[in-house]
């Protein structure tokens, strides 16, 4: 549960995809089909402006947004075709709603003077890995983040921050 996602959090997430909509840079995942890459703005912003993660799951899911094979490159240098992971939608839904919660946040605390977020878990995960244990509880500099979020789009932040598919952590207001 992201906990100060509110109508604040959801308008500013709503400008930080705008943002990168104009930049040309909103990360479109590997798996979205042509349709899937046509809808995933659109998708993404109304999954922020009133639903949540596993409702943009759910709309990717659906009119074949999502590719059914993808290409694999090997260690050998070939290359081979392997089917999208079941969890193709979730881990895309989660991780770019949780992305853009966190630019979100990072912008809502410097409105409001508050230098630092807090890492708490936001979803419970089956089997924790101790790297994302160990983050629970500790503050991130919120500028920083914003920053690092910002700079960092297909990729793992330097961060930490979401760390890596199906972690379970976000960040909250002191």
């Amino acid at each position: 549960m992201l906990l100060n996602l509110d109508g604040d959090t959801r308008q500013r997430m709503v400008t930080e995809i705008d943002k990168d909509i104009s930049a040309g840079v909103l990360y479109m995942g590997r798996y979205l089909s042509t349709r899937g890459q046509q809808d995933w703005p659109e998708l993404l912003k109304n999954a922020v402006q009133g639903h949540d993660d596993p409702w943009l799951a759910d709309e990717l899911r659906q009119f074949n947004r999502l590719n059914l094979t993808a290409e694999r490159h090997n260690r050998s240098g070939g290359v081979s075709t392997v089917r999208v992971p079941v969890t193709a939608a979730e881990m895309l839904a989660e991780g770019e709603f949780n992305r853009f919660y966190l630019r979100a946040l990072c912008l809502k605390a410097i409105a409001q003077g508050i230098p630092h977020l807090v890492i708490y878990r936001a979803k419970a995960v089956v089997s924790p890995r101790p790297e994302s244990e160990a983050k629970i509880g500790s503050t991130v500099d919120a500028a920083a983040l914003l920053a690092d979020l910002r700079a960092n789009i297909e990729i793992d932040t330097f961060l930490g921050l979401p760390p890596g598919p199906n972690s379970g952590l976000s960040a909250r207001l002191p």
